[in-house]
């Protein structure tokens, strides 16, 4: 199914395959392809540190991909202030969240709203969280 406009949040913190596997599919999907880029913050809060790459490059990159139609700043976990930022009829995650408390509560809110919500496969090869446990690992030479 092709949506006019879809949304795909996240961190995107030391962009890897993973980002772009999800980007990717997201706009296959879609005519018009949203990314919330998550503010430092809201990444802190979700994430329990701040990102490695600070929000305005993160923005700057995810904008400079032609699959990318526009990018927001995302400053919440409440979807569906997004959604009110800058409308959208479907939502692409990473299947990690299906099943799940966190992706039975963004159904359950943007079913209210008419907007579905697209799980994709979650690239689990390689993460951010993957990548800077190595950053902080014992082969960095920062880390005595």
């Amino acid at each position: 199914m092709e949506y006019e406009v879809g949304y795909a949040s996240g961190v995107f913190d030391m962009f890897h395959v993973g980002h772009l596997n999800l980007l990717r599919s997201a706009r296959s999907y879609c005519r018009q392809l949203v990314v919330g880029v998550a503010s430092d913050e809201y990444a802190e809060g979700i994430k329990g540190s701040m990102p490695v790459v600070p929000a305005d490059e993160r923005f700057d990159i995810i904008s400079s991909l032609g699959i990318v139609d526009e990018v927001v700043i995302d400053r919440s976990a409440d979807k569906t202030l997004a959604w009110r930022q800058r409308r959208f009829d479907a939502i692409f995650k990473g299947d990690d969240w299906q099943g799940t408390p966190k992706g039975y509560q963004l159904e359950r809110s943007m079913a209210e709203l008419g907007v579905a919500v697209v799980y994709f496969p979650y690239t689990r090869h390689t993460s951010s969280s993957i990548l800077r446990s190595f950053l902080v690992g014992q082969d960095n030479p920062d880390n005595p």
